[in-house]
């Protein structure tokens, strides 16, 4: 009995040193790889592994207040935002988005409004960043502003697809972002260029009301004032944690991926 249960230990410990474990209970079998840091299962050096873990706390929100991606992570945040990825990460978003939306019964009074934010939600700026280091570089407002000021910014897909669901829906859509009301000509022009035809309104920043404050303050404070004028904020969605966070957030928020910059 002893020599059994003996081979049935040392049974035991090969089978989990090769990273198989077994169900005794059900008589299943599995695989267990152990967590080899920055390595592949043959123990070779994966680049870029740190820098998904980055990325996974950024979007977490666990890392905040950061000024630009980290140098090393250049590459794979370019290749994270021109692949496929990006995309699918999005849909994940924008589905669930929709999904929420379609099971809710509208009063039907035109009162019921989609909050979006524009910059990396509904335009694009990823020409622009391409061009700058997908984030690693400082941020510089006038080369920024020129970049806007040309009204070229395209469309995110998804984000185009679920504004387009919602309006068939029947909701009325708000457009609420940080661009200053110097903006707010060329950013109408941009957004019905790519598709953005029909919203209730474009709220931009006043920079004299709002000088100074945290895009948090902002966005909170023009939210109470939506709903102050009868408007029920049902959804809301952003890719900043400041587009969601705050108060008047709506009844539910959806956070879209950006690794490409933080604003408080």
């Amino acid at each position: 009995m002893k020599l059994v249960t003996l081979i049935f230990s040392l049974s035991t410990i090969i089978i989990s040193c090769h990273g198989l474990a077994l169900d005794l209970d059900h008589g299943l079998s599995f695989s267990i790889f152990p967590l080899r840091l920055k390595s592949g299962l043959g123990g070779h050096y994966i680049p870029e592994t740190s820098c998904s873990s980055w990325r996974l706390g950024v979007e977490a929100h666990n890392i905040i207040d950061w000024k630009t991606v980290p140098q090393e992570c250049e590459d794979y945040v370019g290749n994270y935002l021109l692949g496929k990825q990006y995309r699918e990460d999005s849909k994940a978003v924008t589905e669930e988005a929709y999904k929420y939306a379609k099971s809710l019964n509208l009063v039907g009074d035109g009162k019921d409004i989609w909050v979006f934010d524009i910059d990396e939600t509904s335009l694009s700026n990823l020409p622009y960043y391409a061009d700058h280091g997908f984030g690693v570089e400082k941020y510089n407002a006038t080369a920024f502003n020129e970049w806007v000021d040309l009204g070229t910014a395209p469309a995110l897909p998804e984000s185009l697809k679920l504004y387009k669901r919602l309006l068939r829906l029947g909701f009325n859509i708000v457009f609420l972002t940080g661009r200053p009301d110097s903006q707010k000509d060329i950013t109408l022009h941009n957004l019905k260029s790519v598709g953005f035809t029909t919203f209730q309104t474009l709220i931009v920043k006043d920079s004299t009301e709002y000088n100074g404050k945290t895009a948090v303050t902002y966005k909170s404070s023009e939210r109470k004032k939506l709903e102050k004028n009868g408007y029920r904020i049902v959804g809301n969605i952003g890719d900043q944690w400041s587009d969601i966070l705050g108060t008047n957030t709506g009844n539910r928020t959806f956070k879209l991926p950006d690794p490409m910059y933080y604003i408080s």
